[in-house]
């Protein structure tokens, strides 16, 4: 008698809660057709994502938005090296010696992954939109460079220009900043560290941040005992940014285990900031399906809560990187429109 093959179920599916609790349809049939059977990127070894990164990326949905002006990849020095700020001028702007508002953008992707082409095309909607010149700042990555560094490549990039202001026709009364995820941490940090030296910032675009490590026990392994934020069980096994992956990034970014001294640092859990006096006005985007929802939330509520005019947007039905898939979803879509406007509103 020939023993039956069990054929165990594909990886990575979506657990039926969340299309029963209203996902929207749109990234269920994406995900199920793209990363369904696939390995996610932080289960592959990370040595061997590095050797191949198109191998093992899967990206699907981002909206490419057509630029007629002009774009420069700056060398820009920073500690221990240099890095890549990529610099937009809108068309109107080449020939204009004016200086212009302007978006300092910092990309999401766990401090692990990400790079120039992730906020490529918001970059250039933003010109086009708004008449705003742009930077993308390629920040050295985790875990060859965890932190303070990529944190403190960004301040470095962010000085950079606004040393040079002249140079790159930066209006310095009307800079914002932003980013999603990763790069919303690093927005609301460098919003605070501006601040503190009397730096002017106009507006904060903070797409589902970052906000405090301590929601997770230094080891990974699960949600810390007493965690505020509901958001770490509801959406555990979400198919998105779901714990596994989240502690994952946490680890490769700060240590295996967290060293305790990171338990306690504002520029590790921005929400742990003892002052959000005087901030820049802001805009913060979360997911429902997300991990990070709720403490996003908490952070927008603690801006509010200290005079900060701030506005929080929580998008139905969807997940994470929501705003990575703007050709097809709604909700990408609608984050466009809504930070977009604040800009406009900001840069005026």
């Amino acid at each position: 008698m020939v023993s039956p093959i069990i054929v165990p179920p594909p990886i990575n599916q979506i657990n039926p809660k969340y299309v029963e609790a209203g996902m929207e349809p749109k990234f269920v049939e994406l995900y199920n057709k793209y990363n369904v059977g696939r390995l996610a990127t932080h289960q592959v070894p990370i040595e061997e994502y590095r050797k191949d990164p198109m191998k093992y990326t899967i990206a699907y949905g981002r909206e490419t938005v057509a630029f007629d002006g002009k774009t420069e990849d700056l060398k820009v020095p920073v500690e221990g090296g240099e890095i890549i700020v990529r610099y937009y001028v809108p068309k109107e702007a080449l020939d204009d010696p004016k200086p212009r508002p302007t978006f300092i953008d910092f990309h999401g992707g766990g401090w692990v992954f990400g790079g120039l082409g992730t906020d490529d095309d918001y970059c250039k909607r933003v010109c086009n939109e708004t008449g705003a010149i742009a930077f993308n700042v390629d920040y050295r990555l985790a875990p060859e460079f965890p932190f303070p560094t990529p944190l403190t490549d960004c301040w470095d990039a962010f000085n950079y220009i606004i040393d040079r202001a002249d140079k790159f026709k930066v209006d310095k009364s009307r800079v914002a900043v932003g980013g999603c995820s990763a790069g919303g941490h690093l927005s609301a940090v460098i919003a605070h560290k501006a601040r503190d030296v009397g730096i002017k910032i106009c507006y904060q675009v903070l797409g589902v941040p970052c906000c405090d490590a301590t929601a997770v026990t230094p080891d990974g392994s699960k949600v810390a005992p007493g965690c505020p934020y509901p958001s770490w069980t509801e959406n555990y096994d979400n198919p998105s940014l779901h714990f596994d992956r989240m502690s994952w990034f946490y680890l490769h970014f700060l240590g295996s285990p967290r060293p305790a001294k990171y338990d306690n640092d504002p520029e590790v859990n921005v929400i742990q900031s003892t002052n959000f006096k005087d901030l820049a006005p802001a805009i913060i985007v979360t997911a429902e399906f997300d991990v990070l929802r709720d403490e996003g939330e908490q952070y927008g509520k603690l801006l509010q809560d200290n005079g900060v005019e701030c506005e929080v947007v929580r998008m139905p039905g969807t997940v994470h990187p929501f705003m990575l898939m703007d050709d097809f979803l709604e909700s990408g879509k609608t984050y466009n429109r809504i930070t977009i406007a604040g800009l406009k509103k900001a840069f005026a």
